[in-house]
């Protein structure tokens, strides 16, 4: 089972599978150093990076993650600016205090980009390795970043316990098991995904992770609407969604307001996060970084835009995206180099559409059937960042990941539920369609838009 807590992380942008993730597994090597006695020798440290890792992680900022990482600091809890000083240290030749022994690290020397790797358990795998002072290996980890932040050691189950060991009351591993529960329980998707949380946790912690997460997505938002200039990388992409939302809010107080007003705020707000976590700022894994616009742009939408929108619905909206954001990680993958973009931005616009639906109303059939059409719609999506940065065509994806999530709850809302391709159909081709996908065009930047964008 898949928790509220695993799906929706803070952290810092711009990847959660080549930024999060990594960070992740670095912290937890060095405890692994520290509990193990190694730091005490440890006169180098030094970590591979292997697959998509390697070939986007400049560009992706992996290799700032691993610096922040082992210098023991978590991605959901460092400070942007702190991590930019941490940043600048490191290059600048500071070595890491362990435990209060000082490790030297040149980042040049010590991060390793092995493009030339075959055979991985997993394209986004890297190791660690500390040294002692005589060139003997003091302890070595390798780790697999499965996206959305996810991290797991070579060799483990990906999938941990969310709830610690306590039983789901109301399990279910596919979209047929979890309408069968809500049939034979009378509850909606929303309802069975907070009891399945309040087994494994106290439900005031529930409530606060879920209102964290949404103040972390909104502010975040909110954010991206106020800040312009060009965007870190080298590829000079200026930031728009602070320049169309002023002209959008401009046009309201002319009354001069398009009939597709609404879908023009519901484009920009995705933008605005997607630039936010281009640029390394705060965002929400929803379920990754790629994707981190989509939900949080429809949630907003839903609050400012639909009469008889609540704080209730809120919440409502974003236990349901858990629920089918869990059946996708459970059956398929949410990663971008698994399965391409159909696994970041076409998740999200599935869970995004099952959010909306269920807040406006939806029946659990209803809300099946909008997430089915919203990854319909996304099936064959590669994932081809430019530079290998979260931003070409990733920002505008977002926008149109959200566009289709609303089109997609408004369809089934219209519908009685049935329909003819189940989401768990939908998962299974998505699954398919990205083991038979070229790895060029699952975020490597080998392919697609990422090597043609010169010609355009």
């Amino acid at each position: 089972m898949i928790s509220v807590f695993d799906l929706f992380k803070i952290g810092l942008g711009p990847s959660s599978s080549h930024t999060i993730g990594p960070m992740r597994a670095a912290r937890t090597f060095r405890e692994a150093l520290i509990a193990s006695g190694a730091a005490a020798r440890a006169a180098r440290l030094e970590t591979t990076l292997y697959g998509s890792l390697a070939w986007t992680g400049r560009g992706h900022a992996t290799d700032k993650a691993v610096l922040l990482g082992l210098a023991g600091h978590a991605p959901d809890a460092v400070d942007p600016d702190e991590a930019e000083r941490v940043h600048a240290a490191a290059l600048a030749g500071a070595p890491f205090d362990i435990e209060g022994r000082l490790v030297p690290f040149d980042p040049v020397r010590d991060i390793v980009f092995d493009v030339a790797a075959q055979d991985l358990q997993h394209p986004n795998t890297l190791a660690f390795r500390a040294f002692d002072g005589a060139g003997a290996l003091a302890l070595e980890q390798r780790w697999l970043s499965v996206g959305g932040g996810f991290v797991v050691r070579e060799g483990e189950t990906e999938l941990a316990d969310s709830g610690g060991g306590a039983a789901a009351p109301y399990p279910f591993r596919n979209g047929a098991e979890l309408l069968a529960r809500g049939r034979e329980s009378g509850l909606s998707i929303a309802q069975i995904t907070l009891a399945n949380e309040r087994a494994w946790r106290p439900a005031a912690e529930v409530t606060a992770h879920l209102r964290r997460v949404r103040e972390a997505m909104l502010s975040c938002l909110a954010r991206g609407l106020t800040r312009e200039g060009e965007l870190p990388g080298g590829l000079q992409v200026k930031r728009r969604a602070a320049a169309i939302h002023r002209r959008l809010e401009e046009g309201r107080m002319r009354n001069t307001r398009a009939a597709h007003e609404p879908m023009d705020f519901l484009s920009v707000f995705a933008m605005a996060v997607n630039e936010e976590n281009a640029a390394g700022g705060r965002v929400v894994t929803a379920p990754t970084n790629g994707a981190a616009g989509v939900i949080p742009s429809v949630l907003r939408y839903y609050r400012d835009f639909t009469p008889y929108a609540n704080e209730a619905g809120l919440d409502v909206f974003l236990l349901t995206a858990t629920a089918i954001g869990a059946i996708f990680k459970m059956n398929a993958s949410i990663s971008g180099a698994e399965v391409g973009c159909q696994g970041e931005v076409g998740v999200a616009s599935s869970m995004a559409a099952a959010g909306m639906c269920a807040s406006l109303g939806g029946t659990n059939e209803q809300i099946e059937n909008a997430a089915e059409i919203a990854m319909e719609h996304h099936l064959g999506l590669t994932c081809d960042p430019v530079g290998g940065l979260v931003q070409i065509p990733c920002i505008e994806r977002n926008a149109f990941g959200a566009v289709k999530a609303v089109n997609a709850a408004s369809l089934a809302l219209h519908g009685d539920g049935s329909h003819r391709v189940s989401l768990d159909s939908v998962v299974a081709t998505m699954r398919e369609t990205g083991r038979d996908m070229s790895h060029k065009y699952k975020e490597t930047s080998l392919g697609g838009l990422a090597v043609n964008w010169i010609e355009c």
